[in-house]
């Protein structure tokens, strides 16, 4: 390989000189830049166990009021960014956010696009663009880029859900910003109910469906779950049991920068995932498995939540031959396609 020159290569008042002019010598720095063969991975294999994130969530509780936290969260960051960039992968951010009853998160929208997994607790709700969505262990809210959304408790015991935004890269493209506003009206019925039953939607014929740009804004986990289910009795056993959360008109994903899906490990089974350019972040609904990325291994148990760099091997395995594992997953896939940097390897 070529050997580049060093920046201490140059004289010292030519550096001056540059430094001036705001200029900057590509060659010293090319290498780190565009690395051969592989690029430079600054996330690391992370995992972020729930038994014990949720006591220090709930401490949060007791040490600040909603008003004074608008949305009380704890940030999964990945050491291998800094703990200041408060970020999961490059363009994935996680956060556990917490919800006490008769709390309510007041109404805002902004850029960066969000979902909501629902880890623990009942009679919560999040109110996206006028549709009240209740929230129950495992569904999947959106709340995308530019709707209105806010969090209320009309329950008992604390509610708690996992966050996923692609607020990393919003920010870094100097993009990322909110608005305030003021509580809203429920203007809209659950989207969900429109699309209940696979391969059929409203008709175009007496309904141009839905004029907005997420048609569905709910996805239950009982669906998710007898669709895995369903799956499983047909999928041979060679062939991963996974469903992807979609935009139910187009089949798109149901959002634009990151993608979402739901996996079944059957009992037993083990599972080498192929080796991708995205991250990914897995997240465990129910059941157990173990998550070896390239030698550091994590054993996750429900509410768990572990990432894995891009270009990584993967293996899941559930240890358990009698009780099936349901994992929630995020990755970059959408984002590395409209980049036309997706990739995968032998």
């Amino acid at each position: 390989m070529q050997q580049l020159g060093a920046l201490e290569d140059l004289p010292h008042e030519y550096r001056e000189a540059l430094t001036a002019q705001n200029l900057v010598p590509l060659w010293p720095s090319l290498r780190a830049l565009l690395p051969p063969g592989k690029p430079a991975l600054r996330t690391r294999p992370t995992c972020w166990p729930y038994a014990t994130v949720r006591p220090l969530l709930l401490q949060a509780g007791e040490l600040t009021p909603i008003e004074k936290a608008e949305r009380r969260v704890l940030v999964l960051a990945n050491p291998g960014h800094g703990l200041e960039k408060m970020q999961a992968s490059a363009s994935i951010y996680l956060g556990m956010q917490l919800l006490l009853p008769g709390e309510w998160a007041p109404a805002h929208k902004h850029t960066p696009n969000a979902v909501r997994m629902i880890v623990e607790g009942e009679g919560a709700y999040t109110t996206v663009d006028g549709e009240k969505c209740p929230m129950s262990r495992g569904d999947l809210i959106l709340t995308p880029t530019g709707l209105w959304h806010e969090h209320g408790h009309d329950g008992t015991g604390p509610v708690v859900w996992l966050d996923v935004l692609d607020l990393p890269l919003v920010y870094y493209t100097e993009t990322s910003y909110h608005t305030e506003g003021k509580e809203q009206q429920v203007t809209a019925t659950l989207g969900e109910r429109n699309y209940a039953h696979g391969g059929l939607v409203p008709s175009p014929l007496f309904a141009r469906g839905s004029d907005r740009c997420y048609p569905m804004l709910r996805y239950p986990w009982v669906e998710a779950r007898a669709a895995l289910t369903s799956l499983a009795q047909t999928q041979a056993p060679t062939e991963a049991v996974q469903v992807a959360y979609v935009n139910p008109e187009t089949g798109a994903d149901c959002q634009n920068i990151l993608g979402y899906s739901a996996l079944m490990l059957r009992p037993g089974e083990t599972l080498t995932l192929p080796v991708r350019s995205p991250a990914m972040v897995f997240h465990v609904i129910e059941g157990s498995a173990r998550i070896d990325v390239d030698g550091t291994a994590f054993t996750l148990g429900p509410a768990d939540t572990c990432c894995a760099p891009g270009y990584t091997p993967v293996t899941l395995h559930n240890g358990f031959s009698s009780e099936a594992a349901f994992i929630f997953i995020a990755d970059e896939s959408p984002l590395h396609r409209k980049l036309g940097v997706y990739e995968v390897r032998p």
